[in-house]
């Protein structure tokens, strides 16, 4: 089969591989029709190297039609349409039954890199489709074909009819959204600030908007991600335009500040010549300009929830200043099928979410590398791409 394969920094490529085959009881193999790029997938692409290694098969985030299943898989069969987690999870740990998916017990890497690269010295959490060797190093489902591990819990069967942009986000965008927004508690009527108008962001805005905030206010400096949340209603302040998006976000609340605030970045933020520095430097292992953003535009007693992925510890992290706030602070990896009850619902035919127009870019598999670099360098309007094997 056809799969995107990490080679090296800013190198992915189509190969020819091995098709999957079931390997225990619980495996499914599923034949994927549709498959997205992520922002996370950009860390792997350039600055998450020393987790990656070559031959490496990438990809998070793919649907698709289930071609075999093993003994214990039960709740799906062949032919039915199905949505795979970019998390996997048994359904049946300690944590799963806390509805913790993304901290499983049974799918998490104990190998001794996992464990080292934690400064606490706990490891990581579940393993992950196609994202590092510290996270499982299972093969990713940017391709034709996809093993599926703990296949009786994880895949999401999903109806035949509407396109598969209407569900495919299901297995990431629109779950990390939605946690975003829970662990964010805005409350009614309430100003949520969101940083970051990438696909996370966007839905983040349009669900805070649908379930009843008052305003949402948007951070960004790309032209295209600006106009489409503008488009949903969103409030947008272009970073690269003003002094300082702090002063402009207290002056939008009459100077007391947001609610709640989403950092939908991460570790890859913008903005900073000392944050570059200090990551370049390997000082700081990511840059945290949009963070410090968030939390200084936030109200005493209003909430952060963090997204964005972050790999490594912050330099000069202002903890005092929290405290003083009284700010709380919530994030993590989603726990996928925590949300899809939720959300599916709001996956019918109305889409008040507008699902379908997110996606900017449909391109075959073999422009995969393609999709990658207008992606990673924000050009042709790319907000997300879809790759179709």
């Amino acid at each position: 089969m056809k799969a995107v394969v990490w080679h090296g920094k800013e190198d992915v490529r189509v190969d020819n591989v091995p098709d999957p085959i079931i390997q225990e009881s619980t495996d499914a193999i599923v034949r994927i029709t549709s498959t997205a790029i992520c922002g996370s997938d950009l860390h792997l692409y350039s600055k998450l190297s020393p987790l990656m290694r070559e031959g490496d098969i990438i990809g998070h985030e793919p649907m698709g039609i289930v071609e075999e299943v093993g003994a214990d898989v039960e709740h799906i069969a062949p032919g039915d349409r199905v949505v795979v987690p970019f998390n996997i999870s048994c359904g049946h740990c300690y944590f799963c039954d806390q509805h913790l998916y993304s901290q499983c017990e049974n799918t998490r890497d104990e190998g001794k890199l996992a464990r080292s690269v934690n400064l606490l010295g706990r490891g990581r959490g579940a393993s992950l489709f196609g994202y590092t060797h510290v996270y499982g190093a299972v093969p990713g489902g940017q391709a034709e074909y996809l093993r599926v591990p703990q296949a009786h819990f994880g895949p999401i069967k999903v109806p035949e009819g509407p396109s598969d942009e209407r569900f495919l986000y299901l297995s990431d965008v629109l779950p990390t959204s939605w946690q975003a927004l829970v662990y964010a508690d805005v409350p009614e009527g309430g100003t949520l600030g969101v940083w970051g108008l990438g696909p996370i962001g966007q839905m983040c805005a349009r669900m805070a908007l649908h379930q009843g905030a008052g305003r949402v206010i948007g951070v960004d400096n790309v032209a295209e991600r600006l106009s489409l949340a503008s488009k949903w209603g969103v409030q947008t302040v272009d970073f690269s335009a003003v002094d300082n998006v702090r002063d402009v976000v207290l002056d939008l609340t009459d100077g007391r500040g947001l609610d709640a605030a989403i950092d939908a970045v991460g570790m890859e933020a913008s903005g900073s010549v000392v944050g570059s520095i200090l990551q370049a430097t390997k000082l700081q292992l990511d840059r945290a300009t949009a963070l410090r953003e968030c939390m200084s535009a936030i109200r005493r007693g209003g909430t952060l929830s963090i997204s964005g992925v972050y790999a490594g510890p912050i330099q000069a992290f202002p903890l005092g200043d929290l405290f003083d706030m009284q700010i709380q602070v919530r994030m993590g990896q989603a726990n996928v099928r925590r949300w899809v009850d939720d959300i599916m619902p709001l996956l019918g035919d109305e889409d008040p979410l507008g699902t379908e127009d997110l996606k900017t870019h449909e391109l075959p598999l073999e422009e995969a590398p393609h999709g990658y670099e207008i992606f990673q360098k924000k050009q042709d309007g790319a907000i997300k791409c879809v790759l179709k094997p």
